[in-house]
C-alpha cells in the first residue's frame, strides 16, 4: 500500500513537472519560465556597475534563492523518472545541470554565475508550456528536419572547409607575408571570412591574381548560402507531415514523439498517463 502511495505521488509529480496536459502542470512550467527570465535578467542587471553597486546584495540573495529552487526543481525531476540517468544525459537534463552549477562555482571562481545565462536554453520549454499546437508542431517539424538534414550539413561543411584550406594556401603563396598573409592559418582566416561574405577588411590582396580569387570566392559564398537553405527546406517540407502536437512524456524513457492518441510508448512500451 505504501509502494502504491508512494508511485502515485512519484507519477503526478512527473505529470506535473514534466508535461502540460493539466493546469497543475501548466502552472508549474508558467511559474518555472517566469523564475529563468528573472534569473536572467538578474545576471543580465548585475553586470551594469551602476546598478551593481546599488542593488549588488539584492541581486546575490535573489540569484542564491532562484539557484536554490532550481536545484530542487532538478533534483524532482530525477526523482520522478523511472530511469534517472536517461534523464541527467538527455539534452534539458544537461543544461538544466549546467544552469545550477555556475552560482556554486562562484563560491570558488570570481564572475562564474555570469555562465548561469545559459539558463536561456530552458526557456526552449516555452512551445510545451503554452501548449500551443502550431507552435509545438512548428518546433518538432524543425527538429525533426535538422536531425535528418545532419548528414548532408555534415558533407557541406566537410566541402566548405576543404575550399577555405585549399584558398587559404593558394593566398599565402600569392599575396604573402607583405601583403598580410603572414601565415596559412591567416590566409584561412580571410578565406572564411570572405567565403562567409562578411569581410572585415583587416586583410585585402594587393595583387590582381588575388584580388581575382578573392573575387571568385567571393561568388562561391553567396552560392554556398543557398546550399543548407535547400537541404533543411526540403527536410522540413518532408517532416510536416510526422510532427505531433501532445506534451506527453514517457515517465520510463522520456520519449516525447507520441502520436495524439498514443497510450503508450511507442519506444519502451511503458503505460502513459
Amino acid at each position: 500500500m505504501e509502494n502504491s502511495t508512494k508511485n502515485g505521488f512519484r507519477k503526478k509529480l512527473h505529470e506535473i513537472i514534466f508535461e502540460a496536459d493539466t493546469p497543475a502542470g501548466k502552472g508549474f512550467d508558467i511559474v518555472l519560465l517566469i523564475a529563468i527570465l528573472l534569473s536572467v535578467f538578474v545576471v543580465i542587471l548585475s553586470s551594469e556597475p551602476s546598478l551593481s553597486t546599488q542593488y549588488g546584495s539584492l541581486f546575490y540573495y535573489a540569484e542564491w534563492v532562484l539557484t536554490i529552487l532550481f536545484t530542487l526543481e532538478y533534483f524532482l525531476r530525477i526523482y520522478t523518472v523511472d530511469k534517472p540517468f536517461k534523464y541527467i544525459f538527455s539534452f534539458f537534463g544537461i543544461i538544466d545541470f549546467i544552469s545550477i552549477v555556475p552560482t556554486y562555482l562562484a563560491l570558488f571562481l570570481t564572475g562564474s554565475h555570469v555562465l548561469v545565462i545559459i539558463r536561456v536554453l530552458r526557456m526552449l520549454r516555452v512551445f510545451r508550456v503554452l501548449k500551443l499546437a502550431r507552435y509545438v508542431k512548428a518546433a518538432n517539424t524543425l527538429t525533426s528536419a535538422l536531425k535528418n538534414s545532419r548528414a548532408k550539413i555534415i558533407v557541406f561543411l566537410e566541402a566548405v572547409v576543404a575550399i577555405v584550406i585549399i584558398v587559404g594556401s593558394i593566398m599565402y603563396i600569392v599575396e604573402g607575408p607583405e601583403h598580410g598573409f603572414t601565415s596559412i592559418l591567416v590566409s584561412i582566416y580571410w578565406a572564411i571570412v570572405t567565403i562567409t561574405t562578411v569581410g572585415y577588411g583587416d586583410i585585402a590582396p594587393q595583387t590582381v591574381l588575388g584580388q581575382s580569387i578573392a573575387a571568385l570566392l567571393m561568388i562561391v559564398g553567396y552560392a554556398i548560402i543557398a546550399v543548407p537553405t535547400g537541404i533543411i527546406t526540403a527536410e522540413v517540407n518532408s517532416a510536416t507531415k510526422k510532427t505531433h502536437t501532445n506534451t506527453q512524456v514517457c515517465q520510463n524513457c522520456l520519449f516525447d514523439q507520441h502520436d495524439d492518441d498514443a497510450l503508450y510508448c511507442k519506444r519502451c512500451g511503458a503505460k502513459l498517463d
